[in-house]
């Protein structure tokens, strides 16, 4: 499908890549996989031609169709969320209006006899049987499956789009690039706007898919359940392996301990070389030699041996400043957006120390509450923070609250007082910002670097209460188990929001899940709230009970038996059409030998059993139309 041979890539003052070649092939699911800064959404943009390499090559057929979610989009406005799903369906758009003009033509025309009308009904004929066999009366109910499987309810398909936040417009781009069914599926981190129930379909949807998929994703599960290559970025090169992702950890962790012994290796022959030279290069005799062990030296390629971001990043929040026993009461809240209430009269109490976890569907209030929380939005109902609380806040968008065009340095520099000791430098470097990287602007840095210069600037303030919304949003793989571990050390208390099931696990003593504008309280972790609700996963938290199931079922199943019954009467009605057309044809031609030696008897039966069988066709024809705007409808 898509061939890439010697390339290499200069930006941005370094190497992103240097010789790298592979090919994607039909069926791939390859996950990218590195750690932030590495360039795994810069291959994306090479993959989809949005950039060029400095020097090699890619090479794709002309027909490939590829679908490409990146994480920065730009939104048209003017549309229902419907009409942008439409919108995908371009070729069955345009035979939809050909059919419904060539539908209308044929109730219009009264000249059943010509040949005309004739050709006229041909075309229609072929027309909708095009429009059949390319699916198109399956449109509406794929569209229904993609935008309810992405968290979408009914009453939002006729919504404008601009009602929607930034987060629900992204699943709106998701859809449209599932429907569209490419050939190649370029995915930069499509989970960051999903809720725990959206992921799932997800990961059901990207599995039964037959085309090629290249996703980048710092969900393990989410990668181990749709991968079946792991391409790792790692040193401006590329490892390809031919295994899922929990696979190819196993793989990885032998490939490099190979490396570092083959680094060991190299080292101790460097050094005897270097001997050598040193033992040789005064002698006369021998000084062509050393000057060919120095010559030897130069070429020599250096083996790298990639340091784990674990090894390097240590960080841990400071201690808590001691609060009394509450850290928070929140009494009878209520948030009404316009007409819609979105929290109604919620109560919660959160203990010195206690670590919560804010769960559910997106648009249930979750990011809502931990706003009202921190005082950013208005409210009704009564809060009260504990004792010598000092609240700190991590935001969505955290990283958006950063100066672009000053430097990280000075973003972090901006951020310290007096009371802070350590050395900005110091700071950054438990982050993996050293040496020059933290003299570059906030605006050239990706999602994940990015992310991480606001944890460090969240650090800089120690806090007893931390309320955190998606804090695992653009962090890679590492940085996201680093920031689990200083969560589990942190002796504040914690709120945190997040759809990542394996960054919940262990971390709290409790889940709130959110459902109908009220809280409900679980006690443990994620797996415990699963547990408890005997499921495994959230896809279920939301389906009727088992008496509404067996109705709904037999509903879909009667409505497929409708279906089914129409287009087999469709079907029947065309061939008695057809079958009165020839007979029709046939008549034309007795009448037009009629002559005055005829009898007359004879040829009042001709012209009567030609209105009859001109009657029934016609007859049968508007039965047919009727038909098929009932398909229609009911499609």
């Amino acid at each position: 499908m898509i061939t890439i041979n010697n390339l290499s890539l200069y930006f941005g003052g370094q190497d992103i890549f240097q010789n790298i070649s592979l090919m994607i092939n039909k069926g791939d699911r390859i996950a990218l996989v590195g750690k932030n800064g590495a360039g795994k959404s810069t291959l994306l943009n090479l993959f989809a031609q949005k950039l060029s390499p400095s020097s090699g090559k890619i090479s794709k057929p002309n027909s490939i169709k590829i679908g490409y979610l990146t994480q920065d989009l730009d939104f048209v406005d003017g549309m229902t969320v419907l009409e942008e799903a439409e919108k995908t369906f371009e070729e069955l758009n345009v035979l939809k209006n050909e059919l419904d003009f060539l539908t209308s033509q044929v109730k219009e025309r009264t000249d059943y006899n010509t040949q005309d009308y004739l050709d006229l009904i041909n075309k229609l004929h072929e027309t909708e049987e095009h429009f059949r066999m390319q699916g198109g009366y399956e449109i509406q109910s794929v569209i229904s499956q993609v935008l309810f499987g992405l968290g979408f309810i009914q009453k939002d398909f006729n919504r404008q789009t601009t009602e929607f936040s930034g987060g629900w417009r992204m699943r709106i781009e998701l859809a449209k690039i599932l429907l569209t069914k490419p050939d190649l599926l370029l995915l930069d981190e499509p989970t960051n706007h999903l809720d725990i129930e959206s992921i799932i379909w997800l990961e059901n949807w990207l599995a039964n898919y037959t085309g090629a998929i290249v996703l980048v994703s710092h969900d393990k599960h989410f990668l181990n359940i749709v991968s079946n290559r792991t391409i790792e970025i790692a040193f401006s090169k590329i490892n390809d392996y031919k295994a899922s992702y929990l696979k190819y950890l196993e793989l990885r962790k032998d490939r490099i301990e190979k490396q570092i012994q083959a680094k060991k290796n190299q080292e101790r022959y460097i050094k005897q070389t270097k001997d050598l030279i040193n033992k040789f290069r005064a002698k006369k005799n021998k000084a062509a030699f050393a000057q060919s062990l120095i010559t030897k030296l130069d070429k020599l390629e250096i083996i790298n041996v990639e340091k784990e971001d674990v090894a390097k990043m240590h960080f841990r929040f400071p201690p808590s400043p001691r609060s009394g026993k509450v850290s928070i009461k929140v009494q009878g809240v209520s948030k009404i957006y316009d007409d819609n209430l979105v929290l109604d009269h919620i109560d919660l109490e959160v203990v010195r120390g206690e670590k919560i976890a804010f769960i559910g569907k997106n648009g249930e209030g979750k990011t809502t509450l931990a706003k009202i929380i921190v005082n950013e939005i208005n409210y009704e109902g009564n809060i009260e923070l504990g004792h010598n609380v000092k609240l700190a806040y991590y935001a969505q968008n955290q990283s958006d609250f950063l100066d672009e065009d000053l430097s990280i340095l000075e973003n972090i520099e901006n951020a310290m007082n007096a009371k802070i000791t350590s050395n900005a430098r110091t700071i950054l470097g438990s982050f993996l910002f050293s040496n020059d990287d933290v003299l570059k602007k906030i605006k050239v840095l990706s999602g994940g670097e990015r992310a991480r210069v606001a944890l460090c600037r969240l650090l800089l303030q120690p806090c007893n209460l931390l309320v955190m919304d998606e804090p695992t949003n653009h962090l890679d793989i590492t940085s996201k188990d680093l920031l689990k571990q200083a969560l589990l050390n942190y002796d504040g208390s914690l709120i945190v929001v997040s759809h990542d099931r394996e960054f919940l696990q262990g971390l709290t003593d409790k889940v709130y899940e959110f459902k109908n504008k009220k809280l409900k309280e679980y006690y443990g972790d994620i797996n415990s709230f699963l547990s408890e609700k005997n499921i495994s996963g959230l896809q279920e938290l939301d389906l009727l009970d088992k008496e509404k199931k067996i109705s709904k079922k037999y509903r879909n199943k009667d409505h497929k038996k409708t279906i089914k019954k129409l287009k087999n009467k469709i079907s029947n009605l065309e061939k008695k059409i057809q079958e009165l057309e020839i007979q029709k044809k046939d008549l034309d031609q007795k009448v037009s030998k009629i002559n005055m030696q005829n009898n007359v008897s004879e040829t009042d039966e001709l012209f009567l059993l030609y209105e009859k069988v001109d009657k029934e066709k016609k007859q049968l024809e508007d039965e047919w139309i009727t038909c098929l705007d009932e398909l229609d409808k009911l499609n």
